[in-house]
Formats: structure tokens, sequence, C-alpha cells
């Protein structure tokens, strides 16, 4: 409707000022106001009507005429003389207002260019005369795509706290009767992507109540006292909606740690959160809202908002485990056309750590690939592709390589696959590729036959050893001045895992068990960032040398497998030259000294003992398309 009154307004002006410049012109023939008097002078006109804007009248065959006035006091003289017929026009109404029309619609044009911005900017702002201080919080309506406890798996714990959520919304005299009170606040906790938004959204459509979402960056303005004034009008919207859900995201924007900032407790932010508290409990009860909030980092947030009474429960969504993988891989296929072969286990036992969103992002992908290979069903192999882009990265097959430097990496890469085979507290190999993937020349990827949540130390010190492998390799068979800058990510891994031992988890007998660096992040196979803390230079200097001790230990035990296995070097090497890329299981059979044999789509298809002597490559069967055009399947 607004779209059609602004056309017809638009419309409405194009006609008349086509009005007015097709208005002015009076009808019959024009001349020269000389050519008006010569003609009188001459006695061809025989009558004339004068007006100020205008001098019309008809010539004596009839034919009318017309011309512009000027002032000239002889002209009413010379048609006396002449004797033609002459009077004044009246004001012509019409043409009144169109001068006026003329003259006014510029002020007209401004004016409502002026409302149209000014209605804007209350748009914008919340709506009203001075709509800053409005909230921004949105109703949440679940006419379509209405989200359940159906489309959340994985999180069954997270999920059954929050059940009872729900179902006080749905019947609160269930537990009103008893005297309990429901929780005011429910804090979801955990890394991104782990479905703490979708599980927000899964509680609203649960429970069928009214549901406001806002994001915490939406409180905060550059105007003092305006996220103070957003959270009571967003409270005020609520109560006239009880019972409800407020969902704030990502609400350590603005529930940070007071005193932390420069304004001394009194920046915007800080006035912000003061209210939110007071808003959540304090004199005024808010019955009937409950605030869900979420947020990856709860050590940033104020203590006085995780108190009991504010967020009564801190609910953890974790990345799920094996099982939770396997639910959401049903979730997120569920309405994608799968291949018989494709095995949702299998697919999650290769993605370890993976959150919901990862994996949601891995099905899309293999859906992608199937469709750009113009197939009808998603393929296991699909989802293997899929799995090495998301993990590894694109393939660079356009990058162009020596044979050096390809030789080069093809031993790096068999580096670390023969340590990784010899150690073992190691993860196994589940593929090794010298395709530049990403920023890397090469990878050997490793996956653990199951969820791991602590490490021990002779696994860490097994980690060391493999991300030596490459670096050992390349001194072994090209030399000590021919090593490469390829391990640079390898000797930065070692580094900052040998760190954490001895800085975080107590592993150095020279330092004891004691913590010199606080983390400050995730952690994940010992690979953070920390903050060191206040200690001697002479503790300092030890924890460097035990540092040095570690990652020396690690390159010696590398050097000494591969120095005993130098023939299973060059049998993995010589086969990542020839395939490109190996699974798991053929780097095994190939250090065994067996040979594999592929079809012609380059899939395994079985083993058979191979005659040669020691470090020979093994024989395989060739393929009837060059080595490179597609992966062969992992174990």
């Amino acid at each position: 409707m607004k779209s059609l009154l602004i056309w017809s307004a638009i419309i409405l002006a194009m006609l008349l000022v086509a009005q007015v410049i097709g208005g002015g012109s009076a009808t019959g023939k024009s001349m020269a106001y000389s050519e008006f008097k010569s003609a009188v002078a001459e006695g061809k006109v025989k009558s004339v009507q004068i007006s100020d804007t205008a001098i019309s009248g008809t010539l004596n065959n009839g034919e009318p005429f017309s011309t512009n006035p000027i002032r000239d006091p002889e002209l009413t003289k010379l048609l006396t003389e002449k004797n033609v017929e002459f009077d004044g026009r009246p004001i012509d109404q019409g043409n009144l207002w169109i001068v006026l029309l003329m003259n006014i619609l510029p002020f007209l044009l401004l004016i409502g260019l002026g409302f149209f911005i000014f209605r804007q900017v209350q748009k914008n702002n919340g709506g009203g005369a001075m709509g800053f201080g409005k909230s921004k919080a949105k109703l949440l309506t679940e006419r379509q795509g209405r989200v359940t406890f159906d489309d959340v798996a994985g999180i069954e714990e997270a999920r059954e706290e929050l059940q009872e959520i729900v179902e006080f919304l749905k019947d609160p005299t269930k537990f009103s009767r008893l005297g309990g009170a429901i929780p005011k606040g429910a804090l979801l906790v955990g890394s991104p992507g782990t479905g703490k938004t979708l599980l927000a959204r899964a509680i609203a459509g649960e429970a069928g109540v009214p549901f406001f979402t806002i994001s915490g960056s939406d409180f905060v303005e550059m105007f003092v006292g305006v996220g103070a004034s957003r959270v009571r009008d967003m409270f005020e919207q609520a109560k006239k909606s009880a019972p409800c859900i407020v969902f704030i995201d990502e609400i350590d924007a603005v529930g940070r740690h007071r005193g932390a900032g420069l304004g001394n407790g009194n920046d915007e932010r800080e006035q912000t959160l003061n209210q939110l508290l007071v808003e959540m409990d304090g004199f005024e009860a808010n019955e009937g809202i409950i605030i869900i909030a979420a947020t990856n980092r709860p050590d940033v947030l104020d203590p006085a908002l995780l108190r009991p009474g504010r967020f009564d429960r801190q609910v953890v969504v974790p990345r799920p485990d094996i099982e939770g993988r396997i639910k959401i891989l049903g979730v997120h296929t569920r309405n994608k056309p799968l291949a018989p072969d494709v095995d949702l286990r299998v697919i999650a036992r290769g993605t370890p750590g993976f959150s919901g969103a990862d994996l949601a992002n891995l099905t899309n992908e293999a859906a992608l690939l199937a469709a750009r290979r113009g197939k009808r069903l998603v393929a296991m192999k699909e989802f293997e592709d899929a799995k090495d882009k998301v993990m590894m990265g694109t393939e660079r097959r356009s990058m162009v390589m020596t044979e050096d430097e390809k030789r080069m990496t093809a031993y790096h890469e068999a580096g670390h696959a023969v340590v990784a085979i010899h150690e073992a507290a190691s993860d196994p190999i589940h593929k090794a590729t010298i395709i530049p993937r990403g920023r890397a020349l090469g990878m050997v990827m490793r996956l653990p036959e199951r969820d791991s949540y602590s490490y021990h130390r002779d696994k860490m010190h097994a980690n060391l050893a493999v991300s030596m492998g490459g670096r050992v390799a390349e001194e072994l068979i090209f030399g000590y001045d021919k090593v490469s800058s390829g391990a640079s990510g390898d000797i930065q891994y070692a580094t900052h895992l040998a760190r954490d031992m001895v800085t975080q988890w107590g592993m150095s007998d020279e330092l004891g068990p004691l913590q010199y660096e606080e983390p400050q992040g995730e952690t994940f196979l010992g690979y953070s960032q920390s903050q060191r803390v206040h200690m001697s230079d002479e503790t300092a200097k030890k924890i460097d040398k035990e540092i040095r001790r570690i990652v020396d230990g690690g390159y010696d035990r590398a050097k000494h497998v591969l120095s005993q296995h130098i023939d299973q070097l060059h049998a993995v090497a010589g086969a990542l030259l020839e395939f490109e890329t190996l699974s798991g299981e053929e780097v095994k059979r190939i250090a065994a000294g067996e040979g594999i044999d592929r079809d012609a789509d380059g899939i395994p298809t079985d083993v058979r003992p191979v005659d040669g002597h020691a470090g020979s490559v093994p024989k395989v069967r060739r393929r009837s398309k060059p080595f490179g055009d597609a992966h062969p399947q992992g174990a």
C-alpha cells in the first residue's frame, strides 16, 4: 500500500508538471507583438481580449490569434482609432492555481523528502520521535521453519536440562503447587557452532510461546544511556507477551566483567549491564519471562550475572561425541538422497571434534560435489572428498611443482607416516597425500579410533616424534644442507606442545607439577595460546631448557625409527610419487612389503605379497587413467 501511494504521488506530480508546461500556451495563431500591432494598424483585427498574461483575439477572417503582452499605453488608443472591439479578460482561476502550485511545489518536495528521511531514522532506531532508546528485539514467528527438539541432535544432556523450561511454560501449575520456582535464566555455554542458538529456537518451538531474540551488541550505542533504555524497553515488551522467552545471543558483548574498561564503571557498556542485572532480579519481579543467553566466553562474564536468581543454570553445549555426530548427520541428511554405500557411522568416526555446524557444512559440501559431478545420489566418495576439503583444504592441482620439490615432499610426508606406524601411542593414519591443499604442499592425516577427552604422556611424546619425522626424513635422504622450510608448521606444533607439557601439565621432572602459564584459549592436543605468569629469570631459563630437551627427544626418536626402517621410508615415498594419495591401510601394507591393487578408478581392491628386496617400491597394477585423478578410498 505504501508503494502504491508513493507511485500515485509521483504520477500526479508528473501530470501537474505536464499541465503547467502545456497549459501556458493559448490556442490559435501565435504572432509577435509588433506583428499584432501592425495588423491592428492595417485594420485586420476584429476583436481583442487583454489580460496580464496574454493578448488574444480574432482577425477579420475569423482566425484566432494570440501574443504576449507588453506594457504599451498607446495600444488602447490605436485600438479605439481602428474601431477594434477590445475588452479585459478576467483572471483564469485554473492558471492561478497552476502558478501557485509552481511556486509551492519545490517546498512540498523538500518537506516530503525530509519527512521520508525522518521516518527512516525512526524506523532504524526503534520508532518514535526519539527512537534511539527503543529495543531492537525481534519477535520470532514460527509460521514457517518451526524448530523443535527433533531438529536438535547430539546434545542430549543439554536438551534434557532445558526440557524442564518447556514443561513449565506449558503447565506452570505443575511446579508452583509444590512450591518450586522455574529458573529465571539459562546460560548456554559452548564452542562456536555447537547449536546454542538452534537449541534456544527449539525451546520456543516446543513451548509455543512468544520468542524475542536480540544480540548483545544491539544494546551498545555511542550515546550514553541508550543501552540501558533499550534493556528497559525490551523487558516492557516481554511483560506484555508473558509468558515468553527472551534470547540474548553473544551476551559477552554487554555482560563483560565490570571495572575492566577505561570508564571506571561509568561507561555505556557497564550502565547497560547494570540495568540488565536490575531487570533480571531487582525489586520488581518479572514473572513469566525466561532469559536464555548464549556465549562461548563464560570466563569474561560478570559474576553478578551468573549468580542464582539471574542465570540460575549454566547449560554446557559440548562438541558431540561419535553417537551424537551420527544423530546430527542423520538430521542434516534427512532431505538428501543418499547412495546405498553411505555409512553415517564411518563418516562420524572420521570427523572427531566436529561441531554441528561443521557437520552441516560437510553434508552440504558433499551434496554440492555430487551435483557438480552430475549424480542423482550423494555417495560415500562425495562425503570422503568433502571431508578432505573441509579438514585439509581444497586441492591445488593447478600448482606446478618441480620433480625435486615433489620428491622432497614425498619423502617428508613418508617420514611422518613411517614414524606414526612405529609409534604405538600415535593415532592411526587416515590418509597421506602429496597433492597441495590449502597452504600445505602435502599432508599426513591421522584420526583417532575413538573420541579422546584427555591425553597421556606417551601419546604426547609420540606426537612429537611424528611431527619431527618429516624434517628427519629430509636430512637422511637429501643431506643437512638440503633441508627445506616445509617443516615450519611441524616445528611450531612441537614447540607449543612441549611448552604446554612443561608449563601447564606438569610433565617435566626438572620443574615438577607446577603451573607456569595461564591458558587463554581452548587446548587441543597441546596447541594453545597462553600467558606466562610472574617468575624469575632462572625459572624462565629452566623452562626454555626443558622445552628444548623434550623437542630434541622427539627428534631423536624419529631419527632412530627412520634409520632402522629406511627401506619403508623409500617404499612409502615411492608409492606417494606414483599414486599421490594413499589411504592409511595402504601405507601400512606398503611398509610391510605388500603390494596394493587398484581398479580403473583408483579404488584399492585386494592385497597380495610381493617378492622384492628391501627398500624396493611395492608392485602395483597400473590404472587405465593418469595418477592423481581420483583419491583412493580412506581406511
